[in-house]
């Protein structure tokens, strides 16, 4: 491991550049494909920009761990102050090791076990995210068996269709997160009853990749509102208010817009929510804060001529990003090798990798300069539910890590 290296905090090796080009990404011509190149300079760009933002409109971030859990990257967004949503107990202690202080943790997810509920309550996590009313009394239980009280927010159904894929909205009243409007009652008696639970406040997320910034958030916020009111309404002390994350990004031009527009979603926030002194308001970015700095670099191995159509075949496959793949999610491919020989000429393919699956598809009827076995393709927009997502599916050896700063 080189200085740089070491510097980065993990395997892999860190470079000095200006910007990420076409030539710089061709200057690692000589590693072995695929493998993952993150601008950690875009990354430091994109949390300055948060870290602006939230100064400016009082607003809490904690960055969803699950999007991307390297070393390097998890480092550079806690050394900027944010802190983490976790959805297991070992992204907990992960965050902890990597700078994420527990007093800006909080753990989400539908499935805690009991084990991953003690390691949160002993480690004083800012919030216990529960999901169901079992989930409620299980925590309550586990506090009160080690003479503790545990810090718990509830997750609140909005029923708010976020217009995004159905396999990433998760808002909907009848789903597996959170608590349902018909449960309200029995949550108010619940907590009542409940000694070894510390209320702080309620949480929402209704889906992810949201691009109707202004409409689905404000629609949320005036949702968020109406509910509060009603637990107060009912005694209850809210002193947090977690709107959860969603930010979509730009998959499909994303050198355009390679840092998303927070400033939408802050300001619809603060326009929208109405907040009470000494009310903290947070939300929990996840994609949006990593997913353009990301790239998965990959190598034309055949270029397969048929009757109707032509064929990329990468050595990159669903096993390294499974997102094509798993719900046709779109990822802007380019050809780095002939971006940097100004080759001319183009024609359509379409990109597939080389896994045993006919779902093992880059992009059909895509345009891309005339490629050649060897040339270096981009997948894009891959620095979020890319690696941390990776398989050894075919007993593929897993794609390795280059960092840029």
């Amino acid at each position: 491991m080189s200085v740089l290296a070491a510097a980065c905090g993990a395997p892999g090796r860190c470079y000095r550049q200006n910007m990420m080009n076409a030539n710089e990404i061709v200057g690692f011509g000589n590693r072995k494909t695929p493998f993952y190149l993150y601008d950690m300079r875009l990354l430091s760009r994109t949390l300055d920009e948060i870290v602006r933002l939230s100064s400016d409109y009082g607003i809490e971030v904690h960055y969803a761990v699950k999007a991307n859990a390297n070393v390097p990257v998890l480092r550079r967004i806690s050394s900027k102050g944010l802190g983490a949503d976790c959805v297991s107990g070992n992204e907990i202690l992960f965050a902890l090791e990597n700078g994420f202080p527990a007093g800006k943790t909080v753990f989400s997810g539908v499935g805690k076990t009991d084990r991953e509920i003690e390691l949160a309550i002993s480690k004083g996590v800012f919030s216990i995210n529960c999901e169901s009313l079992p989930e409620i009394r299980v925590v309550n239980e586990i506090a009160s068996g080690m003479g503790k009280k545990a810090n718990v927010s509830v997750r609140i159904n909005p029923d708010i269709d976020a217009h995004t894929h159905k396999y990433i909205t998760t808002g909907l009243e009848e789903n597996k997160f959170g608590i349902s409007r018909y449960e309200f009652e029995e949550l108010v008696k619940t907590l009542g009853e409940c000694e070894s639970i510390d209320f702080n406040g309620l949480h929402f997320h209704i889906g992810s990749q949201i691009t109707d910034v202004a409409d689905v958030f404000a629609l949320e916020c005036r949702r968020a509102a109406e509910i509060v009111s009603w637990f107060e309404s009912k005694g209850l002390e809210i002193r947090n208010i977690n709107l959860g994350g969603g930010l979509g990004i730009d998959y499909e031009e994303p050198q355009k817009h390679p840092v998303p527009d927070f400033a939408a979603w802050m300001r619809t926030i603060a326009r929208t929510l109405p907040r009470k002194e000494g009310v903290r308001v947070h939300i929990e970015p996840g994609r949006s804060v990593v997913a353009q700095c990301g790239i998965l670099c990959t190598r034309v191995l055949y270029v397969k001529e048929g009757q109707k159509k032509t064929f990329l075949i990468t050595d990159a496959g669903m096993n390294d990003l499974i997102r094509p793949a798993l719900y046709g999610a779109y990822h802007k491919i380019r050809n780095i090798t002939a971006e940097a020989e100004n080759r001319s000429g183009e024609k359509v393919y379409d990109v597939v990798g080389p896994v045993c699956e006919s779902s093992d598809v880059w992009g059909e009827d895509r345009t891309l300069p005339a490629s050649r076995r060897g040339d270096l393709l981009a997948i894009c927009s891959a620095g979020a539910y890319g690696q941390v997502m990776a398989s050894r599916y075919n007993l593929r050896d897993l794609a390795e890590a280059e960092y840029i700063d």
